[in-house]
């Protein structure tokens, strides 16, 4: 339960149909199975206690009594397996019957949530037995002489883990234009259990889990269905056990077809909140009865995947389906506003990979605008620390895409420079390197005036996340096509784009870009070779986006970021050397807001960005003492 997770379980039980007492003791093994393996929120599937294929026995008294006894008995048990479990069963109330799934843990039943819609169509003819409960809301005795409330306008909430607000719909009531699930998010559920009994046709397992994942989405829950398999009567109908589990539209887990048992994850009830604290759209309302239970405060250990790469589809067909549409989208960003100005465009080319990247989205730009790509000024300027590598790629890269090739040596410009407010060229600290930059921007604004043209930025995310950009150099621009582009998903741009170009020497061109070391080049190189390496400085950048990701989409506090990190690096780095650079991206990001407080116009690109007009709206001078203090806390080797 630490950092907001809960393991959970989807079980189906091998059943007889009719039989309760075989079912009781195949659903209570489950449920000690699902508690020795961690869950604490575990559901059964619809009907389960006598089996949803009964038929007309469910107007036999006989069934009818068993499941009740069967639900005691059940209740009873629960008090020695720690959780909640969701079971379903046939129950009388006032000469009706209910199809319900009962809430039971610690010893007792904690109330029923009614099937709202009874399907009477094709193979299903539930009205034939069941009422529907959309509407019954009242009190039913227990044989124990328990009083509960039978609502599914109820939620039943975790004492210990008060967010945790589960909300219950049975099968049908997911298929309906207007889901019980709805309200219950509504009113605060971030967890839907559903009990269900879905037979197997051709087709519609893809659909129920698009269904699923859907609703997990479009409620911004975890969804949690559990159908009923082996042991049904395959008279007409077969069920597959098809279980499925889902965090906000992601499937967490899925069951084998055509079986019986249990799946387990872990969903992240804090990932929900924080996600819906964000939508200011997702509206609440009251008028639900919250019924609570207990839980006993305890470590989750994680199973679920954690993606060291965030901001990248694993993925290479949805990757690329990724690339393309992000280049586009940069592409028409630009377009646009180079169709308002009526102005060129300015492109420092370095060698590097972002300067790269703008080049590709100023080219891509200027052929959707139908555009000469000689309008396009691609501008190379080698300084101190320019080696041969970079400065080739640079001269390949513009030739080979047809840009105006222009080259200025900087060299003897910073040297006057450093004359001139009296810096010591061989002293290489932060005014030798940032006067390298502020020289380049300015000839890349000054060229752009010459050709009525727009300089366009080539900074990327992780660097404006980090502050790694010098302020009124490489900081600015007028146009920032990467602005909104992680460091990590750079590198998969221009690869997607080497692969798909056609052009053998613009391919070979860009994976010799790739193939070198991220670096600013503003030390003299050591052998002809790159003396200054980025990652070296401020951290390997999938860290950073990583810790990035998790900080602005979705608030995490430093331990949790920490915990999730050992867990997606643990075959990468060592625990101390991924809290070492957690505490650097805390200090940066915070000290670096001033830069980011005055970036110029650039469009975004994914669910992550940095613009002051757009999704950060932070203070320059926020204090960080209280995420410094708990990074201070972390001691390296603590659990996952």
């Amino acid at each position: 339960m630490r950092h907001g997770f809960v393991k959970v379980a989807a079980a189906t039980p091998k059943i007889k149909v009719a039989d309760t007492v075989y079912n009781t003791e195949q659903i209570r093994l489950l449920m000690t199975e699902s508690a020795a393996w961690g869950a604490r929120v575990t559901v059964f599937p619809e009907l389960c206690i006598t089996g949803y294929t009964c038929q007309d026995l469910f107007l036999q008294e006989k069934l009818i009594a068993g499941a009740k006894d069967a639900l005691m008995q059940l209740a009873e048990a629960s008090a020695a397996i720690p959780g909640i479990y969701f079971v379903g069963l046939p129950y009388e109330i006032n000469g009706k019957l209910y199809n319900v799934a009962a809430a039971i843990s610690d010893g007792q039943v904690l109330g029923m949530v009614p099937k709202s819609w009874i399907p009477n169509y094709n193979e299903f003819y539930e009205m034939r037995h069941f009422a529907s409960g959309a509407e019954l809301s009242t009190d039913v005795t227990l044989p124990d002489g328990s009083e509960v409330l039978v609502d599914r306008e109820q939620l039943f909430v975790c004492e210990q883990m008060n967010k945790l607000k589960i909300g219950v719909e049975l099968c049908e009531d997911l298929w309906t234009p207007n889901p019980p699930s709805i309200a219950h998010a509504l009113a605060g559920a971030d967890v839907i259990v559903n009990l269900s009994a879905s037979n197997e046709i051709t087709g519609k397992s893809a659909y129920r889990k698009e269904l699923v994942c859907g609703q997990s989405a479009r409620l911004v829950s975890a969804y949690i269905y559990a159908s009923a398999g082996e042991g049904e009567s395959t008279q007409d109908l077969v069920f597959s056990g098809h279980n499925l589990i889902a965090e906000n539209g992601r499937l967490l887990a899925e069951s084998k077809r055509f079986g019986y048992g249990v799946i387990y994850t872990e969903i992240d009830v804090e990932k929900l909140i924080a996600e819906r604290r964000r939508m200011t759209t997702f509206a609440t309302q009251d008028g639900y009865v919250e019924t609570s239970f207990e839980l006993e405060p305890e470590e989750t250990k994680l199973t679920r995947y954690i993606d060291p790469a965030p901001f990248v589809p694993g993925n290479k067909d949805e990757r690329d389906k990724r690339c393309d549409e992000i280049l586009m989208i940069q592409a028409m960003g630009l377009k646009k506003r180079l169709e308002h100005t009526g102005a060129g465009a300015v492109v420092g080319i370095s060698g590097g990979l972002d300067s790269t990247l703008a080049l590709l989205v100023t080219v891509r730009a200027f052929d959707l605008l139908g555009k000469d790509r000689k309008g396009i000024t691609a501008v190379t300027m080698p300084g101190f620390g320019t080696t041969d590598r970079t400065y080739g790629n640079a001269v390949n890269l513009i030739r080979c895409l047809g840009a105006e090739f222009v080259e200025v040596d900087i060299k003897n410009a910073v040297n006057v420079h450093f004359v001139d407010i009296g810096q010591d060229d061989s002293v290489h600290d932060v005014t030798y390197e940032n006067s390298q930059a502020r020289e380049r921007t300015q000839i890349l604004m000054d060229i752009a005036n010459k050709k009525n043209a727009l300089v366009i930025g080539t900074g990327d995310l992780s660097e404006l996340a980090l502050g790694w950009a010098t302020y009124n150099g490489d900081h600015m621009s007028m146009y920032a096509v990467n602005a909104s582009v992680p460091k990590t998903l750079v590198r998969h741009l221009v690869r997607y784009y080497a692969d798909t170009c056609g052009d053998d020497l613009l391919a070979k061109t860009l994976l010799d870009v790739l193939d070198t070391p991220v670096s600013p080049e503003l030390l003299p190189p050591e052998d002809g070779k790159i003396s200054q390496k980025t990652e070296d400085l401020v951290g390997p950048y999938e860290l950073h986006d990583f810790f990035l990701y998790y900080m602005l989409r979705f608030g995490f506090a430093p331990a949790k970021i920490y915990r999730l990190a050992q867990i997606a690096f643990r075959d990468t780095y060592e625990d101390a050397f991924i809290l070492k650079w957690l505490k650097t991206f805390y200090r940066r990001f915070f000290a670096q807001q001033f830069k980011r407080s005055c970036l110029p116009d650039g469009p975004k690109v994914g669910s992550v960005a940095v613009s002051p007009r757009g999704d950060l709206r932070m203070p320059s001078d926020a204090c960080y003492t209280i995420w410094k203090d708990e990074v201070d806390k972390i001691i390296p080797s603590s659990k996952s």
